[in-house]
């Protein structure tokens, strides 16, 4: 008989730690967008309060005289270690709209997981072509049947949604590594005014795209998403609806490099230092060899998943240009 087993969300709910106090009904990005008067240095702002906050919050957590454990994944376990339970298989089935990150930020990723790695060998990294941003989560934890339908149902509008990127330019800024119990991010802001760094779009553009500029955000993106979906008959159901913008570098598939207050000291330490040569080094830096700023939809658009998403997995439905 398969185990019943729980996911990390129930133990590890993700809080929106930015203030924004969101209305029933509405667009839920919406209300973000308007606290901000829709000025792009606002937007950033909560967003870097949102990460500032939960980094200051999880680190209290691990160095907590009282703490306990960390908050493992026991679907992730049992796929990597097959021995546990022979033949599990994991059987959440989700839509989500993808990013994909352009080669410059994988490259940048790829750094950051290799220093991490070195503090705290046994942690499970996210394979670089795996990697993502969930520009939005439409439904999670369905069965395949369940996906299928909703696919169906938002099919007439998935060329559109793909292909959005395309003309409506977000860029995203200052990378900085976010953390808790059960997993560690690479988080981006919605740029607002910082120089472009990443590689110039190799498509034709029209002068209306690129004069766009930071007035359009990621939230915005996140926003638009929301709607289409909505247009196309489709209710979103996602987890959470916080002001984050993060990829997925790993999670923790053991104990054994965190049971002690020393070895947590030493992971929360290398978590700051690795943030402080991010912000000073690689942060507006159009000089440094690694590149942190990107434009969703570089290289490709979005990316229509279903299937068993957690960890990069899954297939694509469409994929949009790119530019």
């Amino acid at each position: 008989m398969a185990s019943v087993l729980e996911s990390t969300d129930i133990k590890n709910k993700l809080e929106d730690l930015s203030g924004v106090v969101l209305k029933p009904g509405e667009n839920p990005y919406n209300a973000l967008i308007k606290a901000c008067d829709n000025e792009p240095e606002k937007i950033q702002a909560l967003y870097a309060a949102h990460r500032l906050r939960r980094n200051a919050q999880q680190r209290e957590k691990f160095l907590a005289p009282d703490y306990k454990e960390l908050i493992i994944d026991p679907y992730l376990l049992r796929l990597e270690n097959p021995q546990i339970e022979p033949g599990f298989k994991d059987t959440r089935y989700c839509m989500t709209f993808w990013g994909r990150p352009p080669i410059h930020i994988l490259e940048l990723a790829d750094v950051i997981q290799k220093k991490l790695q070195a503090v705290a060998p046994s942690i499970w990294l996210m394979p670089l072509h795996r990697m993502h941003i969930t520009t939005l989560e439409v439904d999670f934890s369905r069965t395949a049947d369940e996906i299928e339908a909703l696919k169906e149902t938002l099919k007439p509008a998935i060329p559109r949604i793909a292909n959005y990127t395309h003309q409506h330019r977000s860029r995203l800024a200052k990378p900085m590594i976010s953390y808790d119990l059960s997993a560690f991010a690479l988080s981006f802001l919605p740029a607002a005014g910082e120089p472009p760094l990443s590689p110039p779009p190799t498509a034709p553009d029209t002068v209306k795209v690129l004069a766009q500029g930071d007035t359009y955000s990621y939230h915005h993106l996140r926003r638009d998403m929301w709607d289409q979906a909505k247009e196309a008959g489709v209710t979103v159901s996602s987890r959470y609806i916080v002001p984050s913008a993060h990829i997925t570098l790993g999670r923790y598939l053991t104990n054994k490099e965190h049971a002690t207050p020393e070895q947590r000291q030493r992971w929360v330490d290398a978590i700051d230092e690795i943030n402080a040569w991010l912000e000073s080094t690689v942060w507006n830096n159009a000089d440094s060899k690694l590149v942190g700023e990107w434009v969703v939809g570089q290289e490709r658009g979005l990316d229509i998943r279903v299937g068993t998403l957690w960890y990069g997995g899954g297939r694509t439905v469409m994929t949009g240009e790119g530019f």
